[in-house]
């Protein structure tokens, strides 16, 4: 929300002290002073007036996570572990997944308490790829990528796949990207060709890489520079 907006909504300001307290600088966002009206105030965004303390804030967290093979990306689960029993950090509990894996699956995982940022992430609006090394069981053949490229229909859903990107690294290896998260989606578009899918590991999504140095279960707070690039 517009920080001219947050304050006109409070019962102790009209617009017209709102546009003269920005103008005087006496409002403070995140400990910084702010005279735009556009500053957005966001929902851990410590928000103060003289000095007066309007909304208290909480720290805001994004970490990334090499995700295990076995482990649910859920916060909670009463027959295995989670991917938030890996994190090690206070009031955990107030963290959210942005963007799931499946019971198998490895690699990058998004976790953070920011609901705005990780909207932006993973909303399907953004289109943002995300890239996984595929290993299957059976050759992968040329004609694969031509139909990931098409689009495939799904029944189930009624739909058809937007496209994606397949390169072929091995007889029985691909690098895959698509811009859509659906149910099971790179199991059932292989599974199209009768090909199971042995091992899946999701290695980017959008402009973040999975950091080579994280062992699987470890993980790391973002760097400012990675959560601007959301």
């Amino acid at each position: 929300m517009r920080v001219d907006r947050f304050l006109s909504n409070l019962p102790c300001f009209n617009r017209k002290q709102v546009r003269l307290l920005l103008a005087e600088k006496r409002v403070r966002l995140d400990g910084k002073i702010v005279s735009d009206p556009h500053a957005e105030v966001r929902e851990f965004s410590r928000v103060e007036v003289d000095n007066e303390v309007l909304q208290v804030g909480k720290p805001v967290r994004h970490f990334m996570l090499h995700k295990p093979p076995g482990c649910v990306s859920a916060t909670r689960d009463p027959q295995h572990p989670t991917v938030l029993d890996l994190i090690h950090e206070p009031d955990k509990d107030e963290l959210h997944i942005a963007g799931r894996l499946d019971f198998n699956t490895t690699g990058l995982m998004l976790i953070t308490n920011d609901g705005s940022w990780s909207r932006r992430l993973t909303q399907p609006q953004t289109k943002l790829p995300k890239v996984y090394w595929v290993e299957t069981e059976q050759a992968i053949a040329p004609e694969y990528a031509l139909k990931f490229a098409e689009g495939m229909y799904f029944a189930f859903e009624d739909l058809t796949t937007l496209p994606a990107d397949l390169l072929v690294l091995g007889p029985t290896s691909a690098r895959l990207s698509i811009v859509e998260g659906r149910y099971h989606q790179v199991k059932r578009m292989f599974g199209h060709f009768n090909n199971k899918v042995l091992r899946l590991h999701r290695e980017k999504m959008g402009p973040l890489v999975l950091d080579p140095l994280l062992k699987p279960g470890e993980y790391r707070p973002l760097s400012d520079e990675e959560i601007q690039l959301i």
